[in-house]
């Protein structure tokens, strides 16, 4: 099979298909050919060495296919070849074959195209656990959604719309249209206007209930800042870490340095206990780990009952063009998932 292989730290270069032998399921597993994988930040920094969680070099990197059952391991009866599938995968993603447990081989939602179904696992399991199982957002609150118009930023806008916040999203001027019509009540140009100054002026300094950030230490303070009495910050990334050469950038080792001092109210002691805010982090990859994505798909198959997700796909590059959709995202030209294909 082909499979798309960091071979070492630095730039997109770095990613070269190989060929590799084909793998074969065990008992209790499902071989998948796949037709689509994911593409999320966690790549492009496991991609410059900045990533902790990530393989042994060389390694095969990808959280999510979909596909069709390629064969079947031994006890594994309720699917047949053929099936269309998708689901999260441990790392191995993007090469032609995947094994999976059988439970992580769930069927493609109907009328879902393989691109759309290769954009769930992770950016919606994010938003979900941001937004409804640590954010707690409820009808009439006010959510400010960081990167609104990027895979997980677009994922947290559908849910926000379908619980009834009022949304707050930052994004370049020329995303604004396209946020808007995933649901985004206040675009913010984060670009050229103080995202902080620009809330408080749109909600008369009162402030919000929940911000979801990945962007790093740099916005932190602004986003704890902003909350109001009851207010939820929930950090899951430090995309400013990653650089547009394939290097950490100069904003990137800023945010290295101020990361003791921003990622929480700590040096604020007893003070904060007065402040009545909460500050949380969440790493989707540890969650899974320890206890799976049950919970979170569960509410995932929810959502997608009732027609709450639109998968938006920004773009499908080829695995030979890899490197380009690496510069794509780094660049911030996506709005939504960017998906790689055999």
């Amino acid at each position: 099979m082909r499979a798309l292989v960091l071979t070492g730290t630095g730039g997109p270069e770095k990613m070269v298909v190989e060929e590799r032998p084909d793998p074969q399921p065990g008992a209790g597993e499902v071989a998948v050919s796949v037709r689509a994988a994911g593409v999320n930040f966690a790549d492009l920094l496991a991609r410059q060495g900045l990533y902790p969680d990530a393989p042994k070099l060389p390694c095969v990197l990808g959280y999510e296919f979909a596909g069709e059952v390629s064969s079947l391991g031994q006890g594994v009866d309720d699917l047949e070849v053929g099936a269309r599938v998708f689901g999260p995968i441990m790392f191995g993603g993007q090469a032609e074959t995947v094994i999976v447990p059988r439970d992580h081989a769930m069927p493609l939602p109907e009328g879902f195209a393989f691109s759309q179904a290769a954009a769930l696992p992770v950016n919606y399991c994010t938003a979900i656990a941001a937004m409804v199982e640590m954010g707690g957002l409820r009808e009439g609150q006010r959510v400010l959604i960081h990167a609104a118009a990027g895979g997980v930023g677009t994922a947290a806008t559908q849910i926000a719309r379908d619980i009834g916040a009022e949304i707050f999203g930052t994004a370049s001027a020329a995303k604004h249209d396209a946020i808007r019509s995933q649901g985004v009540d206040h675009a913010i140009d984060y670009r050229n206007v103080d995202f902080e100054q620009a809330v408080m002026d749109l909600t008369a300094g009162e402030g919000v209930d929940l911000v979801i950030d990945a962007t790093g230490p740099t916005n932190f303070r602004k986003d704890y800042r902003l909350l109001r009495d009851g207010g939820r910050l929930v950090m899951f990334g430090v995309s400013e870490l990653e650089g547009s050469r394939g290097f950490l950038s100069p904003r990137g080792v800023r945010a290295l340095v101020k990361m003791p001092l921003a990622t929480s109210p700590w040096w604020k002691s007893l003070a904060v206990i007065g402040e009545n805010k909460i500050v949380g982090g969440l790493n989707l990859l540890d969650w899974w780990k320890r206890e799976g994505l049950g919970r979170l798909s569960g509410l995932m198959d929810d959502y997608l009952a009732r027609g709450v997700i639109d998968p938006v796909v920004s773009r499908e590059f080829p695995f030979d063009e890899a490197a380009a959709a690496h510069r794509f995202i780094e660049e911030r030209q996506n709005v939504g998932k960017v998906i790689l294909v055999p």
